[in-house]
């Protein structure tokens, strides 16, 4: 029986080795590493002890045993990871500039990442989260028509709907990004994105008035990832603001999926928005400060040995 449950894209990732090397260039790769926004998150949802499944779909090759290994490894439901013969693993080619940016070629549309298919009811029935990633939203029609359905069948059972708008402007190909999220905004409980992200969205510059937007559309919770200035959790009642940890970032790619993972399952076992942001801020930093989407993916144990040192740091 699955709690936590995503869809979206399982795919490998192969990153450029040095920084401000462009992808048209000829030079080293490393990889593949195991990745995709919705794997990163549910990964870590597992390892941090919650019963967490994904729909999505993988090519019958090298890449996709590698992913199937690894979710299964980290104790992920992955049942319902449809296995494609016809299609090949999605990848993602990612290149690193000095100033933190970074630029994506993907493979997803027509790769078997593109091809999952419907859970029917009983998978869903009783799911207490369904988290949704921008990104799935953007790679094709028919994933996102898949992820729509699915939140509409989990939020009719009473489970609640989060949402990382996640923007990747290389998958929007000119598509409206309104248009992409609307029938998701509509239905969403907990509202996930960065700042930019979230002035994009609401078309407005104050977040004071976004935040309004947020609940005027029926949102209850939001969560603002601010980077190395932290993160900002804001519902009717409180207004909360926590700082980011400190770590030497190595790679940013996944640290959003792992902050994502964390406060999710803070939330479900009733920690307050402080500490809900603080387990959230360590999967994220942690993730950071390692290269390789997932690599910086932890069990709990670390995790919690890893907030305790941060407090006692900040309390010494």
């Amino acid at each position: 029986m699955v709690e936590v449950l995503t869809a979206g894209e399982i795919l490998v990732e192969i990153m450029r080795k040095e920084k401000d090397v462009a992808l048209n260039v000829p030079g080293d790769f490393y990889g593949p590493f195991p990745s995709g926004a919705p794997a990163i998150f549910i990964d870590q949802v597992a390892l941090l002890g919650h019963a967490a499944g994904i729909v999505g779909s993988v090519g019958k090759d090298e890449f996709g045993k590698q992913l199937l290994v690894r979710l299964d490894m980290d104790g992920v439901d992955i049942s319902h990871i449809r296995v494609s013969e016809e299609y090949s693993t999605a990848v993602a080619f990612v290149s690193y500039k000095k100033d933190g940016s970074r630029r994506f070629i993907y493979h997803i549309g027509n790769a078997a990442a593109g091809q999952l298919e419907m859970p029917d009811q009983e998978f869903l029935r009783h799911v207490k989260v369904f988290h949704i990633m921008g990104c799935s939203l953007m790679s094709s029609a028919r994933v996102r028509e898949i992820i729509i359905n699915i939140a509409k069948m989990v939020s009719a059972n009473g489970g609640i709907i989060s949402f990382d708008p996640n923007i990747r402007v290389e998958l929007l190909k000119g598509n409206d990004i309104a248009g992409i999220i609307g029938d998701i905004i509509s239905i969403t409980d907990i509202f996930m994105p960065g700042e930019g992200e979230f002035a994009s969205i609401s078309s407005l510059k104050s977040i004071d008035e976004a935040v309004e937007w947020a609940f005027s559309k029926g949102i209850r919770v939001i969560v603002i990832k601010m980077g190395k200035r932290g993160a900002r959790y804001i519902d009717s009642e409180r207004d909360v603001t926590v700082k980011a940890i400190e770590v030497d970032e190595i790679d940013p790619t996944g640290a959003g999926d792992s902050f994502d993972a964390g406060f999710i399952c803070g939330y479900l076992e009733g920690m307050s928005p402080e500490d809900s942001l603080r387990l959230a801020s360590v999967c994220g930093g942690l993730n950071a400060a390692f290269f390789g989407p997932m690599e910086g993916v932890f069990p709990r144990q670390f995790i919690e040995y890893y907030m305790k040192k941060d407090r006692d740091k900040n309390n010494g």
